[in-house]
């Protein structure tokens, strides 16, 4: 796919392109404010390892572009980074070749944060059926879709009560979706998981090498790690997605580590993929990826 951005800037629509207008962010949310700090340069942030800083810059981002006045999450939960969740809704929309009326989208594991929905149905009016295997995660978004009016009739959440199924026990015989996203976990134990936090967190504090105890950005089991990491997870996806390619347009899933590209890709094609898209995406030095198919050919 032809790329539409530089190197290490985020999708054109994506308004979170730039540095953050804390000036904006902190008159939509006061509280905020004794979260700034100044960078090397002088700079307006916050400190990055400090979860409910990042929280509290989330429920700002949230309020100012995305007209969400109640959002928050548990204690320990996974506090995602707006702008590249926003960039993932912004790209695989690319998919849709101009459809822009009557699209539905499943998030697959929405967490407690409820993120995608959130960005997909205020950005592009897209209608999310979203699901997630903790209970707990269920009640809080559940929570944060009550609690805003414009998130009402956009977003149904499902409980997955069979952990080895993705799409099966979710996806009804009448369901049609014209996209399927998911951030799989990316980690094979929590071990991987707080060694990882750790990295992190030294990468983030370089100046004092204070790591702080747990995880700086939060994140349950589901949300992390799961038996055979993003590798054994996305072989699971590409097999059950063919028991569902009538129903489905076009399957999305994050990619973590570009080592599981190819092998996930060979096995799409073994199993009669049409078309496989890699959605290259990057913010700064951070690339992403996100992979793309469909057993369908255009008709």
């Amino acid at each position: 796919m032809k790329k539409i951005n530089k190197k290490g800037e985020l999708h054109p629509k994506n308004p979170h392109k730039g540095r953050y207008n804390f000036k904006l962010l902190v008159k939509n949310l006061p509280e905020l404010k004794i979260y700034l700090k100044k960078n090397p340069r002088g700079e307006e942030t916050i400190d990055f390892s400090d979860n409910r800083g990042v929280i509290l810059l989330n429920k700002a981002l949230l309020k100012t572009y995305y007209n969400i006045e109640n959002w928050d999450i548990p204690k320990g939960f996974l506090c995602p980074p707006i702008p590249g969740r926003a960039d993932y809704v912004h790209y695989i929309a690319e998919l849709l070749g101009g459809k822009k009326k009557g699209v539905k989208v499943l998030d697959i594991g929405t967490g407690a944060n409820c993120i995608y929905p959130i960005i997909g149905s205020q950005s592009y009016n897209w209608d999310f059926v979203a699901s997630e295997i903790d209970p707990k995660s269920i009640e809080n978004a559940k929570k944060i879709v009550d609690s805003n009016k414009v998130l009402k009739n956009k977003i149904t959440l499902k409980l997955q009560k069979n952990r080895e199924n993705i799409f099966e026990g979710i996806i009804e015989k009448n369901d049609k979706f014209d996209l399927t996203m998911c951030n799989p976990p990316f980690h094979a134990s929590l071990e991987d998981a707080l060694k990882a936090n750790k990295r992190k967190v030294n990468n983030l504090n370089k100046e004092n090498k204070k790591v702080k105890k747990g995880l700086n950005f939060g994140g349950q089991k589901a949300e992390l790690w799961c038996p055979g990491g993003e590798r054994l997870f996305l072989k699971k996806m590409a097999e059950e997605s063919l028991r569902f390619s009538s129903q489905i347009t076009w399957f999305t899933s994050l990619i973590s580590n570009k080592d599981n590209i190819k092998p996930t890709q060979k096995l799409l094609y073994k199993l009669g993929a049409k078309d496989i898209k890699i959605l290259e995406m990057s913010q700064g030095q951070k690339i992403s990826r996100i992979l793309a198919w469909t057993f369908k050919t255009e008709s």
